[in-house]
């Protein structure tokens, strides 16, 4: 087995022979990328659903005008590509790029569907595990449509802070540097660097470059 698959929840309850013989059976392919590459491209055709093994990335959506969009952040274990590739030309807005060097399990998205008769009881732990990470992305995005929703910088923030709490499984927030989380929340890096020391004047957070951690008590 390789990478150590069996630490992602695709995989959940298959041993590492399982696991291989899948990989075999959908003629997967692991291949390793460089940060800042654009995996899955807007405009471009894909036939392949990735799995994250190790690394990060975000979402990126084109609008009809060619704007980008910042959307969700992705980590170890999520998938990538489902909707162009399930979908074909009709959802082919939005690319996948890379904010950490990767390493990605790519399956064909024809052979996950006709592996069943080979694969027997691996093909339906596989594919309630894949419907069940389908829908953690949906959460996010529902997550990014509440976050973008507010009304000002500062409630971006506090909700921000709140979704990644939960997320992260704690207080103290892990952020990516101000460019990256100015992008997230759609907003100029000079307006929230001015926010975010505003906020810890007030002692609503506590801060560094690497984190930020919501003072709950001060919104009270």
């Amino acid at each position: 087995m390789k990478s150590n698959l069996s630490e992602i929840y695709f995989f959940n309850g298959l041993s590492n022979e399982e696991i291989d013989k899948f990989i075999n059976s959908t003629h997967s392919k692991i291949k390793k990328h460089s940060k800042g590459e654009r995996v899955i491209k807007a405009l471009i055709p894909n036939s392949y659903i990735g799995i994250l093994i190790h690394g990060t990335a975000q979402i990126i959506s084109l609008d009809r005008f060619g704007n980008e969009t910042v959307g969700h952040n992705l980590s170890k274990g999520s998938i990538l590509g489902i909707t162009s590739a399930v979908l074909g030309e009709s959802a082919l807005s939005v690319s996948v790029e890379l904010t950490s060097d990767s390493e990605i399990l790519w399956i064909p998205y024809k052979s996950l569907l006709v592996s069943g008769s080979t694969l027997g009881r691996i093909h339906g732990l596989m594919m309630k595990n894949f419907l069940e990470l389908f829908c953690k992305e949906n959460v996010l995005m529902m997550q990014k449509i509440e976050l973008l929703s507010q009304k000002t910088l500062r409630e971006k923030i506090i909700v921000y802070l709140i979704q990644h709490e939960k997320n992260q499984q704690s207080e103290k927030v892990s952020v990516p540097g101000r460019v990256q989380l100015s992008k997230e929340l759609e907003c100029h890096r000079s307006a929230l660097t001015r926010e975010l020391a505003q906020m810890q004047s007030e002692g609503l957070i506590s801060c560094s470059q690497n984190w930020i951690r919501l003072n709950k008590e001060k919104m009270k």
